[in-house]
């Protein structure tokens, strides 16, 4: 058979994961293929059909995937993909733990300082799937005690990056960018850091997950399993991680992404 791989998150993923699947073939003696061609829709689809294997997907829709109903705290006893292993980022902030967090960043100039100081404001998120750009957003409104009207017009851009876009060019007040892309980004542009400004951050959120659909013979799922989790254990696979800012891949269980349906549950009233 041939293994394919995909990922479903910004494109600063995209080099890691060809990667990822080029060591699998070295190791375990496979054939691999990188899918990245159609639109990540679409690559999701093809993980929750089995017709792309692995893929890195945001942590929302695996929770409801892998939900009874449309409730995301109930679980289904047999979902059709299972969790593979989980991306730990590199940097102090991550604490060496399968994490991530939201970046709320405004232009340099803003008057805002505080993340109450955007009621009224003009938000943008890139679209309704992500934990990161929306449903934080949501559980964060949540916890205020707000509900969806308290930004005055909100904005779907379509991705992290544009809606950093929007905010440097100040089409829009503020949006909550996914921590490992923004600071890809201000690797990739240092003078973006001159342009904006960080006022809150959100999270932590448990880290989008690698997923296997379940249509791989168990063997297998189990060999992917452990050489991902073995990654950092040579030079050969630390300098893969190192094309994603990680240091390891950490043993999944689904217990890790109950904070997330959590948060889902407390904002299932809000919407932007």
């Amino acid at each position: 058979m041939i293994l394919h791989l995909t990922t479903c998150q910004a494109a600063n993923t995209h080099d890691v994961t060809a990667a990822v699947a080029d060591i699998l073939a070295q190791q375990l003696n496979l054939e691999t293929k990188f899918v990245i061609d159609p639109p990540w829709e679409e690559c999701l689809q093809g993980i929750l059909t089995g017709q792309i294997q692995v893929g890195w997907m945001c942590g929302y829709p695996y929770v409801m995937a892998t939900a009874v109903t449309s409730t995301p705290l109930s679980t289904s006893p047999n979902p059709a993909i299972e969790l593979l292993a989980l991306p730990v980022m590199a940097g102090a902030r991550y604490q060496n733990r399968p994490i991530y967090f939201s970046d709320v960043v405004v232009r340099r100039d803003s008057p805002v300082t505080t993340f109450t100081d955007l009621r009224g404001a003009t938000w943008a998120y890139n679209e309704v799937g992500s934990q990161s750009g929306y449903h934080i957003t949501r559980y964060k409104l949540a916890q205020l005690g707000e509900n969806g009207d308290f930004f005055g017009k909100v904005v779907a851009s379509g991705a992290h990056l544009r809606s950093l876009e929007m905010v440097v060019d100040g089409k829009v007040d503020a949006s909550a960018i996914d921590s490992t892309v923004l600071e890809d980004a201000l690797r990739h542009s240092p003078a973006l850091a001159q342009q904006i400004r960080l006022i809150d951050t959100l999270g932590p959120s448990p880290i989008p997950p690698w997923v296997i659909h379940k249509s791989v013979l168990a063997p297998l799922r189990r060999a992917i399993r452990q050489a991902l989790t073995q990654l950092h254990q040579t030079s050969a696979g630390r300098a893969v991680l190192a094309l994603g800012e990680m240091v390891r891949f950490a043993t999944a269980v689904d217990a890790q992404y109950d904070p997330l349906r959590h948060m889902l549950h407390a904002a299932h009233h809000i919407h932007l």
